[in-house]
């Protein structure tokens, strides 16, 4: 691997974001390709990331500084991406649903989406079923992501469903579903395409569902 995405991959890895944000910089300099910069670097590091959190190695906080490393990063990085006409693997709607105002774990799979590589449009907390639907209707994404950390709020991702059922747009997305509280069985019993129990399978999960 060019010395420079080692740098940059190990920045990302530790969490240190002004090391990651120089060699994204550096990287930029040296007339470096943005999609390889992407790929190579930052991509391939939160990929790591995601291997050491399931196995053990890495926890939530861990997870969380690589991600905001990251995250500085792709700020840097973004414009190039875009000059370079550099697609995303793909689009990805999130939400936490109407009622629940809970929103690290949210925050957390969306940073892990980005590093991934996906666009995401993250439309915060307290999400109602109208909400999502016009956001639908204006990004067109390939997949929608709902969480909820409350029992009581669980429901409101069946009503979402149902919502994007009735409005003829579920056919069109792709149905992602997690929180603490939420299992697999929940999920395949609202009608959703796939259930992440944290954000690195939430990660995983993304990937498959629009291969």
């Amino acid at each position: 691997m060019n010395e420079t995405y080692t740098n940059m991959y190990n920045a990302v890895i530790a969490g240190d974001m002004e090391t990651t944000k120089q060699e994204v910089q550096s990287a930029l300099d040296k007339a470096l390709p943005a999609g390889e910069i992407l790929q190579e670097g930052l991509i391939a590091a939160m990929g790591e990331v995601g291997r050491l959190f399931e196995h053990g190695d890495f926890f939530v906080p861990e997870m969380l500084v690589s991600a905001r490393a990251m995250q500085a990063a792709l700020e840097i990085l973004r414009p190039h991406l875009v000059a370079a006409d550099i697609q995303p693997v793909g689009k990805v709607i999130i939400g936490t649903v109407q009622g629940d105002m809970h929103d690290i774990g949210k925050n957390l799979v969306s940073m892990m989406l980005e590093g991934a590589g996906f666009e995401v449009i993250d439309l915060g907390v307290d999400v109602k079923p109208d909400q999502m639907i016009a956001a639908i209707q204006q990004h067109q994404p390939d997949l929608v992501g709902m969480s909820a950390l409350l029992t009581t709020t669980m429901p409101q991702m069946q009503s979402t469903i149902e919502a994007l059922q009735s409005a003829g747009l579920r056919a069109s997305v792709k149905v992602m579903v997690g929180g603490a509280p939420l299992t697999q069985d929940y999920a395949d019993d609202i009608g959703a395409d796939g259930y992440a129990a944290d954000a690195s399978q939430a990660a995983d999960l993304a990937r498959r569902l629009i291969a």
